[in-house]
């Protein structure tokens, strides 16, 4: 499907992080998150996104603080996180550090106490009995009605309005597949000229991917949950990787992850779903073709599940033990000629197929190498080409290494990656 709209020009090399605010610190405030910004800065996240950061409904709520995607009003801040005022502020000096900054943006329902609810109760569906309702059954939101084309337009006009006031820099989309696509276009069409935006979808629905910049690469996250459950092969995974490589063939790119607010409180951290394979599926969201999503905590890394309609703080402390890993893959996803041009991975055979990815990225001479061991167990590697010999660089380290022979060791689940 050809793209309409033109991609910010940063969106290849950077490197998406959640912030889950509430839990971030102890105050869950914008002012006590931006302590965090210079740590951020040195790891080298370039774009920071923010779960909702509009006020809570009281009505339905769950648990003591309810779902940030319970939106209560559309153009104002939650209290509990500060003022606009301060979020002004902390996007200023987000964009200081060289970060771009987006917001949640939750288009499909409001929380059920909604400032619309009384002034415009119009712009939602409503069922026989006249009563709001959302169509999924989630009993702490209603749907909004996109039949309704003011609400369309009050609802745009709700998004320049952070833009305008607050300098931000583009929208994760909340569930985009349950809003008609046309809005997407129509929302495009209105806010793209005021600045370069950067448009993140939460859908892996084929059809919206001419309208957004990013995808969720859901399909991929779940294939590696059945393969590490033995449920699946390699194979498998590879089979996917190719639909991938036909189904983003048009600049849009598949963002990859192993945790996210969602997955950590819901279905488990990185660690319950991967145990000591979690490090190298980090690996592979920042050397295969796509953009990579670190979540907040991870970096520790965080061991628990966070609760999501309570305070649950994450526990950091003085040693953020994968600081450097993840400052390492950032630095390449950054930099690395491959990467930046989108050249598109080409996989290596080796003797050990049924344990082991490896592939390339090349580009005007350049290459990227990444050999990954899927299995609990050691692996003694041979490629099938004498091509991958030579003399590398170690991506982490940065120090040389040379390949004298088309084979190498990886311990359970480790992996090589170099630059030449």
């Amino acid at each position: 499907m050809a793209r309409k709209f033109p991609v910010v020009p940063w969106m290849n090399s950077s490197t998406l992080y959640e912030v889950n605010l509430r839990q971030y610190t102890a105050e869950g405030s914008f002012n006590a998150f931006a302590q965090h910004l210079p740590r951020l800065a040195d790891m080298g996240v370039q774009i920071l996104w923010f779960m909702p950061i509009t006020p809570i409904s009281v009505a339905g709520r769950k648990g003591t603080l309810g779902s940030y995607y319970a939106a209560a009003d559309y153009r104002s801040v939650n209290p509990e996180f500060g003022n606009l005022d301060d979020f002004r502020n902390l996007v200023r000096q987000a964009h200081d550090h060289g970060m771009k900054v987006i917001i949640d943006w939750v288009a499909n329902h409001t929380g059920l106490d909604h400032v619309w609810t009384r002034t415009h109760p119009h712009f939602y569906k409503k069922n026989a009995a006249g009563e709001f309702y959302d169509t999924h059954g989630w009993d702490d939101v209603i749907d909004l009605n996109y039949y309704d084309q003011p609400m369309r337009a009050m609802l745009i006009e709700a998004m320049e309005f952070w833009i305008r006031e607050c300098d931000i820099d583009g929208f994760r989309c909340d569930m985009a597949h349950l809003v008609p696509r046309d809005f997407w276009q129509q929302a495009r069409r209105a806010l793209d000229p005021l600045k370069p935006l950067f448009w993140l979808a939460e859908t892996e629905d084929l059809h919206y991917l001419d309208v957004f910049d990013t995808c969720y690469a859901w399909r991929w996250m779940h294939a590696t949950e059945k393969y590490f459950r033995k449920e699946a092969d390699l194979r498998s995974l590879v089979q996917l990787l190719a639909q991938y490589d036909k189904d983003f063939s048009d600049g849009t790119l598949p963002l990859f992850f192993t945790a996210n607010h969602d997955e950590n409180s819901w279905n488990g951290t990185e660690y319950e779903k991967y145990g000591d394979g979690a490090k190298m599926l980090a690996l592979f969201s920042f050397t295969w073709h796509g953009m990579p999503l670190i979540y907040s905590g991870q970096e520790l890394p965080n061991h628990k599940r966070l609760k999501f309609f309570d305070k649950d703080q994450i526990e950091w402390n003085d040693h953020i033990e994968l600081h450097d890993f993840y400052k390492a893959l950032i630095r390449l996803h950054a930099t690395d000629p491959t990467i930046l041009a989108a050249a598109r991975p080409q996989w290596l055979a080796t003797d050990r197929n049924d344990a082991v990815l490896a592939f390339t990225r090349s580009y005007e001479g350049r290459e990227l190498l990444v050999v990954m061991n899927f299995s609990a167990s050691p692996q003694n590697i041979r490629f099938s080409s004498m091509a991958v010999t030579g003399n590398y660089r170690d991506a982490f380290t940065g120090h040389p290494v040379g390949l004298a022979t088309p084979s190498m060791h990886l311990p359970p689940y480790g992996y090589f990656v170099a630059t030449r």
